[in-house]
């Protein structure tokens, strides 16, 4: 629910939940038409893993999920379909900074639709909630920032070199294919010019945690109508966003700037093979969606 929104916020080729199985796929999933097919019970899984619903809920959280898959299916996959036909085409040219911005830009504007329905969605199932939920998902805050912790915050700098260094190569051989030493090199050298900070990032992702776990108690217990949830959930996937610290915010724009560079000088580095490769499997995610799509007429 809430927590579900604010990930699917913070990263469209990361990680989400409820529509988490599309964006996953778009970040690299071989298996586009499969994990989209079975969205529902992926998504099912995922936002039960955080809040264990009980026997009394499960239907009723299963049947909201299938609504909005139904929903999303209907009104936004020829969307989805147009986007990675139109990266298809402007993989294989060189690229700007701006127009590595301007996409990242078009695909947060492209599942917005899909994220506000998410939040009516998860309205009507917030005043369900009860004390063993709310425990359950603290539970799972507290493992997930183990697990941060172990994946971002290593002790010494070198191993966090490494580990950033190999989770950037997956990601961009999973659109390029097998990259080479001299590409290697240049993401090397961009990651060590990153104004990243995992401790303020790790101490952003807390604070977003409890305001989330925050919220939720408080929406239960003052018995909010369905309307003032809706906003409530708005206000706080807006303060997911965009940070109420100005300090952060002020970094999260230098990130982004910094990122935007960062992928268009990747992206100039590889070869005519290998964004080939790119438009290739562009295409391939594209006509999985496709068939997804109800016949003309």
């Amino acid at each position: 629910m809430i927590t579900t929104f604010s990930a699917m916020r913070q990263s469209f080729l990361a990680k989400a939940a409820i529509i988490g199985a599309l964006l996953l796929a778009l970040s690299g999933c071989s298996a586009l038409r499969l994990v989209y097919g079975n969205s529902p019970q992926l998504a099912w899984w995922w936002v039960d893993g955080y809040f264990d619903f009980s026997s009394e809920q499960t239907p009723r959280a299963k049947a909201a999920i299938d609504r909005l898959f139904e929903w999303h299916r209907g009104t936004q996959l020829a969307e989805y379909t147009g986007v990675l036909a139109a990266a298809a085409v402007q993989i294989t040219e060189p690229t700007t900074p701006l127009d590595a911005c301007q996409w990242q830009r078009r695909l947060r504007d492209l599942v917005e639709p899909a994220l506000d329905k998410s939040l009516e969605v998860g309205a009507d199932l917030v005043p369900t909630l009860g004390e063993a939920q709310f425990r359950h998902l603290e539970e799972r805050f507290a493992t997930q920032r183990t697990e941060m912790r172990e994946k971002f915050l290593q002790p010494s700098l070198e191993d966090r070199r490494k580990a950033a260094m190999k989770r950037t190569v997956e990601r961009v051989e999973q659109l390029y294919g097998g990259i080479g030493d001299a590409q290697r090199r240049v993401i090397q050298a961009g990651l060590a010019a990153s104004p990243f900070d995992p401790e303020a990032w790790f101490a952003e992702r807390e604070r977003r945690q409890k305001d989330t776990a925050q919220t939720l108690r408080r929406l239960v217990a003052e018995k909010a109508s369905r309307d003032q949830i809706v906003a409530a959930m708005r206000t706080l996937v807006e303060r997911t966003e965009r940070s109420p610290d100005p300090a952060y915010r002020a970094y999260q724009d230098r990130l982004a700037d910094y990122n935007c560079a960062f992928a268009a000088q990747i992206h100039n580095a590889t070869t005519p093979a290998q964004r080939a490769s790119a438009r290739d499997r562009l295409k391939g995610w594209e006509a999985d969606l496709r068939s997804f799509l109800a016949p003309a007429g």
